[in-house]
């Protein structure tokens, strides 16, 4: 049996919430991906062409600073990555955090909370953030699936 882990990226609580409930039926390990400057309600104002979220997202060498890179991925065989679609595509701090560690012949496996979009180029945005990883896409995991939906959806991986 595979060690996994859960990590994730939460700006509004939302995706935190099914990755906890994830972690909690895969029998995983759980890791919250912090940036060192936490967003505000402004910086996620997708309205806002000059908010931080909006900028970051503009950029795609955009790299916002993690708060710390203690995940010890290296004791896991699948990563489960979790994060709200920005823009069809996962917010930069998941690149950051994939360039932080060697995901080398690691399975990372995403997932996603979603406003309305699906996962759109996520794999192919991500994937040059660790080459050497396995990347697929997982689920769009809105709302509050139940243990059953989420135990199944990390058995299959």
């Amino acid at each position: 049996m595979s060690k996994k882990l859960v990590a994730y990226f939460s700006a509004s609580g939302t995706t935190a919430n099914v990755a906890k409930n994830l972690a909690n039926a895969a029998g995983a390990d759980i890791y919250e991906i912090k940036p060192a400057v936490p967003y505000s309600k402004a910086d996620l104002n997708w309205m806002d062409k000059q908010s931080r979220s909006s900028v970051e997202m503009r950029d795609k060498s955009s790299r916002p600073e993690l708060s710390d890179t203690d995940a010890n991925i290296e004791d896991y065989d699948t990563i489960f990555i979790g994060f709200p679609i920005w823009w069809y595509i996962a917010p930069t701090i998941i690149n950051t955090f994939l360039e932080a560690y060697d995901f080398s012949g690691k399975k990372v496996v995403l997932f996603a909370t979603s406003g309305g979009s699906g996962f759109g180029k996520a794999v192919a945005s991500l994937q040059p953030s660790a080459p050497k990883a396995t990347i697929t896409e997982g689920e769009i995991l809105n709302g509050n699936p139940d243990k059953a939906k989420l135990k199944a959806f990390a058995e299959k991986f």
